[in-house]
């Protein structure tokens, strides 16, 4: 059997099944509005946090790039 640092490998599942399986989990026991609520709440602290410039801040970057995006498209 292969090691990584000592440790035997395979037979698991890996990272990407773990929280897959995970968010199933949740979202079967708490449904979707759980998610929704968390996310509402993350953003209200993060609003409180930094401010609502914050959001304009990283939505212009966002922009900045979805532009050089569409450009480097247009020249291929």
């Amino acid at each position: 059997m292969a090691t990584i640092k000592g440790r035997p490998t395979g037979g698991g599942m890996t990272v990407r099944e773990a929280g897959k399986k995970g968010g199933d989990t949740v979202k079967a026991k708490y449904g979707a509005e759980f998610y929704e609520s968390i996310g509402r709440k993350g953003g209200e602290a993060t609003k409180e946090k930094y401010g609502p410039t914050f959001y304009e801040e990283i939505g212009h970057k966002g922009g900045q790039k979805v532009k050089r995006f569409i450009e480097d498209g247009k020249r291929t």
